[in-house]
């Protein structure tokens, strides 16, 4: 049964395992490296975000037969919310593809990760509950964190300000797909919630590079296949595994680990170089991440499949 109206606290940090966590970490290592793959594609960027899902796609459906013999009959009754998830997620790589080209990789990485606060709020509303003071702690750490990774970008220059805006964009509709994933993640398994939401997510991709005029057909597959398999086979498997078990709140602090990654492939790669405001940044994320593993945890899918069987 329902509790009263009042709103409670709840304590968000490690779970009974501490797999999920390194497993969300991991994971957003590795989606880091996304940028990087899209600069090197011979192809649009929208295509780029195409082929990562259509390349992918095969090794999921592979993958979510592992160990069941009818992966997808969960899915009756989320046939909406699947499709919704998949083109939100279209929706996001297209916008931040195009982004990624119009702005340092670590900008085009913190605000296409826009979703460190905004995936939190949604899973503070959904358990009905105000953040514990170390929850609210490691937000302001991480909101405070995440400002000085601009680094030097504080000032928006008229070079990288359309491809901010497409990356903050991006960065709400990875959101939108978050919310989706977690209302999936409720019932179903990682990789066939994933991989049906991927299918959702090619031909909005396609029509979209077409229509944009953009370059379809590559000439190098390598580095496409390496995007594929890095970010959606691993990077997005390890995300949508992770949010089946972790807090709205440790995955979305747990997103601000890409930037800084990324900042240093950008650093590396493009002389995109980092200052003391970034290594500060940094510092401030991993304190943020410290705290919010203090305590139980109760994930966004949890909360969600509480609330459809009645009960808080």
């Amino acid at each position: 049964m329902h509790r009263n109206g009042s709103q409670t606290k709840t304590d968000v940090g490690q779970s009974a395992s501490a797999l999920p966590l390194i497993a969300c970490l991991i994971g957003n290592v590795t989606l880091a490296f996304g940028p990087w793959f899209v600069r090197l594609t011979d192809v649009g960027p929208v295509a780029a975000g195409f082929w990562r899902i259509a390349l992918a796609v095969p090794f999921l459906l592979a993958l979510s037969y592992i160990g069941t013999r009818r992966p997808f009959a969960a899915a009756r009754g989320l046939w909406l919310v699947l499709l919704l998830s998949g083109v939100a997620f279209a929706a996001d790589l297209a916008s931040w593809h195009l982004g990624i080209l119009r702005t340092t990789l670590a900008n085009a990485t913190l605000f296409g990760n826009s979703a460190t606060l905004m995936f939190p709020i949604y899973g503070f509303l959904i358990a009905r509950a105000w953040p514990t003071r170390s929850q609210g702690t490691a937000l302001v750490l991480a909101a405070i964190g995440a400002a000085l990774l601009l680094g030097r970008s504080y000032q928006l220059s008229h070079e990288n300000l359309v491809g901010d805006l497409l990356c903050l964009l991006a960065g709400t509709l990875y959101t939108v797909y978050f919310i989706m994933m977690t209302r999936a993640r409720a019932v179903m398994a990682p990789l066939p919630a994933l991989a049906m939401s991927s299918v959702a997510s090619m031909v909005p991709l396609l029509l979209f590079a077409i229509a944009l005029g953009e370059r379809v057909v590559p000439d190098n597959w390598g580095i496409l296949l390496g995007l594929a398999l890095a970010s959606q086979v691993v990077g997005q498997g390890l995300m949508i595994y992770a949010i089946g078990h972790l807090s709205p709140l440790v995955v979305g602090i747990a997103l601000l680990s890409q930037p800084i990654v990324a900042g240093v492939v950008g650093w590396l790669a493009y002389d995109e170089r980092l200052g003391w405001p970034d290594l500060l940044g940094a510092l401030l994320v991993a304190i943020a991440l410290v705290l919010v593993r203090r305590g139980p945890v109760a994930s966004a899918a949890q909360a969600t499949k509480s609330e459809a069987e009645g009960t808080v």
